[in-house]
């Protein structure tokens, strides 16, 4: 007889942030495929018996495939097993949930999705600040910075001219590519821009910043994965509602949001070279 599979989102890091449903989750498992950004706190809701196998997946570095990641959940499932997936932030968010889905349901075996909070939206809580305002943030766009494909590039100026917030995942490694397509576009160089890294967790970083310094702020701060941006006139008051958080942040990283300066000249006129030779490669 076969198991069963939970997809279970473990939240941003926080582990307090987890769901009621999540730990019920991981209290029935017999084994749990934990991915690299799962705090190690999550895994205590889990019985003295489970099997804890990590199965890590992160930008840039060695990572399990997904492919045997696949087949493992498979495996363990047919033989009557519990088995919890747990993912950082929300499974259905850049998650890879679809491949997994896929073969579970080819091998005719039961799942459930539990959702957990993705990294945009603690970001946004980080900072104290909604992802949309009546006003300057009709919506939200959750769109990834990583793309194999310079075609499968967002329309990102249609997105924010339509007053989307935009929350973009893994977009460190090609922050040049789309923030360039983004203002080669036409979208406003100053349209305020968030970094949070690594939110809601104790070494939590915000950097206030603008759409035409995002490039030259993720190099001066040396801005490390996981972080998360957020993109529009929804988070021009960021740095107020920051201020005036009703509830103390937890560490003096988070308590303030670091200002980007302007751009040097030098490098405002390499920018421009840069920009201008993209442009013409585009054109040939």
């Amino acid at each position: 007889m076969s198991g069963r599979v939970y997809l279970v989102g473990a939240g941003p890091g926080d582990p307090e942030l987890l769901t009621l449903k999540a730990v019920r989750a991981l209290r029935e498992a017999h084994v749990v495929l934990v991915d690299d950004l799962v705090d190690a706190a999550v895994l205590l809701h889990c019985s003295a018996q489970v099997r804890v196998v990590y199965v890590g997946k992160r930008g840039g570095c060695a990572s399990t495939p997904q492919d045997f990641i696949d087949r493992l959940i498979v495996r363990e499932a047919q033989q009557g097993h519990t088995v919890v997936r747990l993912k950082g932030g929300d499974p259905s968010i850049f998650g890879r949930a679809a491949e997994e889905i896929a073969a579970i349901c080819a091998a005719g075996i039961a799942y459930e999705i539990i959702p957990g909070i993705t990294a945009g939206s603690a970001a946004a809580a980080a900072i104290g600040t909604p992802l949309t305002d009546r006003a300057s943030g009709h919506g939200v766009a959750f769109v990834t910075g990583h793309l194999a494909d310079d075609a499968q590039l967002p329309q990102w100026q249609t997105l924010l001219a339509a007053k989307l917030t935009l929350v973009v995942y893994m977009g460190l490694g090609q922050a040049s590519k789309w923030i360039l397509s983004m203002l080669d576009g036409g979208s406003n160089p100053d349209t305020p821009c968030i970094i949070v890294v690594r939110a809601s967790q104790r070494d939590e970083r915000t950097i206030e910043t603008t759409l035409g310094k995002l490039d030259y702020a993720i190099v001066l701060h040396q801005v490390p994965s996981p972080a998360v941006l957020l993109i529009g006139e929804a988070m021009r008051n960021a740095a107020h509602a920051l201020h005036y958080k009703n509830i103390a942040p937890t560490n003096d990283m988070s308590a303030t949001l670091i200002a980007t300066p302007d751009i040097p000249a030098k490098r405002r006129s390499m920018r421009a070279r840069s920009v201008s030779s993209a442009a013409t490669t585009r054109k040939l």
